[in-house]
Parts: structure tokens; sequence; C-alpha cells
């Protein structure tokens, strides 16, 4: 049975929380601007951690202790670092060495790629060039003429000449721009170590700190933070830095030079959404053109980077990663944009990890859900608000591809239970709140009826239309089995839904039928005419119980044995509010569901056979 949600409205926002909300986001933005020197060493250090605390685990399995283990896994990782760090400072220097060499190839190939002398813009270049020396050989000589005036002298030209550096100063150059590398460096160290040895006992502060009464909701999120950011940042760092060695080898092979530094930049830039990859490509790309004369290198460069980039982007990590990693597309582009502006270079890279840490906030933390809503890849919209939100945007088309889509993984009662009856149902609530026009209210009900009309006709059986007297639907459904009668309590949605319930009674090999929505009059002589063994009520809430429950008192009043079942569809609170709000001796069962309607409806034809006295009722309510 797919159980029936309760339609829960939105908690009304003031207008003085929202503004409170402003406020404190605009003030942590601040913070994030002004805080930057001691939060950016603290992310780069709770990444690292996450990062290395399986491989600390490892360690620690050898017999080792818990702060040995930690040290042994800092101090190859740092020399790892150092030592690649080296290798590639020495190829850069070697690069810049030798730029004047490749001036020659690249005064070549820039020529090569200029318009030809003859054409349009180049003719215009070269009139504006023209001008420009006229123009300043024009300004020379008013200058020398009133220079001339001046006594016949000109002017001296003053040279301020720098005094002598010692070698303090060329320390302070060369050591400068790396006290903050250093410095920034050393705190990440310090930090990350601090984390891995004490991460229980942070742990513990962290739960400590949100109170005893929030023991579940923080034991979740911070199992669930560990699990995805462990697990997604060794990953990324297998894959980007596998992506890395073989874009290096490639170069090699390419033969253009240091290709360390060029496996490291691509490694490094992958790291950077969308726009890193395409970075990491173009500089060896520009080596290549620097180098060799001819574009055969620059051309090989170009194919391995897209064969790797859609070797790894399509096969590799949608395999490792699964269907998503929790990030829309759309997020990822905004949060390397927002992080970037923040903290620079580093905040491009720490974009989505910072971005997960959000979203698992927003998850964790009621007023902070938009934060899942907008930066995650889970559906926004349930099913059922997603297909009557298409109806109401006049767009059956789509509408019909969300059942369809849902249908295919799941069986025909569920899509009815899951659906379509919670869409009618929320079709109903605005109707009779008046915030849903006539026009789309037909427009609703026609595109659903089509739409279970045709998954019917899929499945090889004819859909009796609920249209033309008693002895036409007589006429058209099966033979065999009891006679079901679905009846619609009030207005079309219950006829609609009476359809859905005789669909699947007609696959369960019942002589299911569905009146239409008329007066109770006639409706109760068709039900006459068709004999019916058991009369299902259909009737979709907030205010069809009161009309369901006088129909069911006429149908016992003109006969005391036949079986009356009530589907009071999707009614808040299950079974038991329903059986309240029509009472005990309304009807022989009640239900919320469609599929577990047809249930009982077998159990109650059963025992209208000639065997079970026909008195004996089953899943009586009360």
């Amino acid at each position: 049975m797919a159980s029936a949600a309760t339609l829960v409205p939105a908690r009304d926002v003031t207008p003085a929380s929202k503004l409170l909300m402003l406020v404190g986001i605009v003030v942590v933005i601040a913070g994030l601007h002004f805080g930057r020197q001691v939060l950016i060493p603290l992310a780069l250090a709770v990444v690292f951690a996450f990062l290395l605390t399986p491989v600390v685990g490892l360690v620690e399995k050898c017999r080792l202790g818990r702060v040995p283990s930690v040290l042994v896994v800092l101090v190859v990782s740092f020399a790892l670092a150092v030592a690649i760090g080296w290798g590639v400072t020495n190829q850069l220097m070697q690069i810049m060495a030798r730029v004047p060499d490749y001036q020659a190839n690249i005064h070549d190939k820039v020529e090569a790629l200029r318009s030809p002398s003859n054409s349009g813009l180049s003719k215009a270049t070269a009139t504006v060039n023209d001008l420009s020396k006229e123009l300043s050989t024009t300004s020379e000589s008013a200058a020398s003429k009133k220079a001339g005036k001046n006594n016949g002298k000109e002017p001296l030209a003053v040279q301020v000449a720098a005094p002598p550096r010692n070698a303090t100063e060329y320390l302070r150059d060369i050591v400068g721009p790396l006290a903050g590398i250093l410095e920034t460096t050393g705190i990440v160290v310090v930090f990350t170590l601090i984390i891995l040895v004490k991460r229980e006992d942070l742990r513990n502060r962290v739960l400590r700190l949100a109170g005893s009464s929030q023991l579940n909701v923080m034991t979740q999120a911070i199992d669930d933070a560990s699990r995805r950011l462990s697990r997604y940042l060794m990953l990324q760092f297998a894959v980007n830095a596998g992506y890395g060695i073989l874009f290096g080898l490639g170069i090699a092979l390419i033969g253009i030079p240091h290709p360390l530094l060029w496996g490291v930049f691509a490694g490094l830039l992958r790291f950077v959404p969308y726009v890193g990859t395409a970075a990491a490509a173009v500089f060896p790309m520009g080596m290549a053109m620097a180098v060799f004369p001819g574009w055969s290198q620059v051309g090989l460069t170009f194919a391995l980077f897209l064969f790797l980039e859609i070797t790894i982007a399509n096969v590799i990590e949608p395999w490792l990663y699964g269907t998503h990693t929790g990030i829309s597309s759309l997020a990822i582009l905004v949060a390397a944009i927002f992080w970037g502006m923040l903290w620079g270079p580093v905040g491009l890279i720490l974009s989505t990890p910072l971005t997960v840490c959000l979203i698992l906030l927003g998850k964790y933390v009621p007023q902070l859900s938009f934060l899942e809503i907008l930066l995650g890849d889970e559906p926004v919209l349930s099913p059922q608000a997603h297909f009557y939100q298409r109806l109401l945007a006049l767009d059956d088309e789509e509408a019909r591809d969300i059942a369809e889509k849902y249908l295919k993984e799941n069986p025909l009662g569920n899509l009815y239970d899951s659906v379509l009856v919670p869409a009618l149902g929320l079709a109903e609530q605005d109707r009779h709140m008046n915030a849903l026009d006539d026009v789309r209210t037909k427009f609703i009900y026609q595109s659903t009826r089509e739409l279970i009309d045709d998954l019917y006709d899929i499945s090889g059986n004819e859909v009796c239309s609920p249209e033309g007297d008693a002895s036409e639907i007589a006429a058209t459904g099966p033979v065999s089995g009891s006679t079901i009668v679905c009846v619609p309590a009030r207005d079309e949605a219950d006829e609609i839904i009476g359809v859905m319930v005789m669909q699947l009674l007609r696959r369960a090999g019942f002589d299911a039928h569905v009146l239409p929505i008329g007066p109770v009059s006639t409706m109760l002589e068709q039900v006459k005419q068709l004999r019916a063994d058991v009369v299902c009520v259909s009737a979709l809430p907030p205010f069809a119980a009161g009309k369901a429950r006088a129909l069911c008192k006429q149908l016992r009043q003109r006969n005391p044995k036949m079986k009356i079942v009530l589907g009071l569809w999707y009614f808040p609170g299950g079974v038991a509010k329903a059986q309240e709000k029509v009472g005990v001796n309304c009807a022989d069962a009640i239900e919320i569901a469609v599929t577990q309607i047809v249930s009982l409806i077998e159990g109650l034809a059963a025992s209208s056979t000639p065997e079970t006295p026909a008195d004996q009722n089953l899943n009586p309510v009360g």
C-alpha cells in the first residue's frame, strides 16, 4: 500500500524573521571575507583532514599510536608535496629562462594567424597607424618650436638613479613573496595535525554545543558529512591525480618539454569546476606553439585533452561518484564564482567541498533548508506536486512524461496512489479555495482522464467510459466475477478516481463499472440495474466526506445487505481519522488508497458468495 502523506501547509514566515535571516547572511558573508586569513587555512586543514583520515586509520592498524600515525602520514604527504613543488618550480624557471629562444617561433605563428595584407581590416589598421605617426610628429615639432623660443635652450633630461642594493634587500625581494605562502602552509599543517589527533574530541564538542536534545540529528549530520565528504574528496583526489599523471605522460610522448609541470597543472586545475581542465590544456598548447615550428604538437595536445576529458567526465566519474554528487550543475558554477570572489584561487579549489557542507547544513538545520533546495540536485518537487504544477501550466505533455517516467519504475496502482490521486487532491484544495479557475480545472480533469485511459489501453484492455445509461455500461465490461460499481460522491474528481479503481478491479477479474457523476437518484437507480454485489463510494477530500456519508446511508437504505466500501482518498491522518470523520456505521470498510481498496473489495466480494453469510463483514468499520 502506498502510504498517504498528509498535506502540511508551509510555515508562515514573518517579515521580521526574513529580515533577520537576510542580516545573518550578510554578516556571515562579511565574516568570510574579512576573516579569510584565518578561515582559509582552517578550511584547507578540514579538507586535508577528511582526505587523510582514512590513510591515518590504515597506519593505525599497524599498531602505531594515534600521534605517530598522524605524524607519519603528515611527514610523507608534506615530503611528497615539497618534492613535486620543487620539480615544478625548477621546470617553470627553465621555461622563464628560455622565453627569448621561443620568440622566433611565436612571431612566425602570430604572423601566420594575422589577416592578409590586402584585407579591409589590415588597410584600416595601417591607416590608423599612419595617422598616429603624423600626429606624433606634429606634436614633437610643436614642442621643439616652443622650446626654441625659450632662449634657444632645450630642456635637460633628468634621470633618477636607484641607490645600490645590498644583500639584505635582495634576500627580502626573494623571500617576501614566499613569506605569505610559508605562513599559510605552517598554519594549515598545525590545524591538520590538531584535527587528526583530536578528531573524536572535536566531534564530541560539536555534539555538546548542539545540546543533548539534538544528539540524534547531529549524529546523523556528522556521520553523513564524514561519509560523503571523505568519499567525495578521496575519489576526486584520485581522479584528478590520475588525470594529471595521464596528461603528463601524454605530453611526454608528444615531445613537449617539462611534462611534470603540465601534469601537475592539469591535476590541480581540474579541482576548479568547468574552466580548470580547459585552462590546464592551454598552457602546454602554448608551449608546443612556442617550441615547435609546425602545428602538429598543438593539435595532438588538444586531442589528448579531449580524449581524457570525455573519457573521465563521461565514464570514470559517473562510475566512481554514482549518478550524482549531491550538487546541481548550476550550483557548482555559482559556488565557484562565489568562493573565488571571497577567497581567490583557494576558494575556487575549495568551492565544491564547501558547497557540500552547505547542503548538509541545509539538510539538518530547518532554518537553512533553502540551501539544500537551491544547491542540491535532489528533486525539489514531489512527483505529485510536479505533475500538478505542469497541469496548472497547461502543459499536458510534460505532465504525461512525469507519469510515464514514474510508471517505468513503479506499478500502475502506485502511480495512482502516489501521483495522480494526490495531484487531484491538490487541485480540489485550490478549487475550493477559489485559487483555480474553471479553464484550468477543466484542463486538469480532462488531461488526467485521458492519461489514465491511455495507460489502461497500453495494457491491452478496453476502458469503459462512464457515460450513457446503466444498460450501456453493463454491456461493455467483462462478465466474470462479482459485479462492482464505483459511485462518485460529489464531483468529477471523485469520478476520475472511480475509473482508476475500476481499472484495477477489472485487472483482478471483476465485473467492474464506474458511474458518471449525476443526480443521486439516477446513480442509485443505475446501481440497482447493475445488480451490484459491492459498491465503492469514491470521495476526495477536503469537502466530499459529508456527501459520501449521505450517499452511503441512502445506499444502505436501498439494499441493507449490499456491501459498501468508502474510499476517502488521501485523507489526512489515515484510516482511523477517516472512520472518525464519517462514523462507524457509514460503510462496511473504509480505505484511503486505491490499491488497498482493491484488496478490501476482493475480500468483501468473496464474503458475498452463497457459502458465506451475507451479513459477514471483512475489515469492518469500528
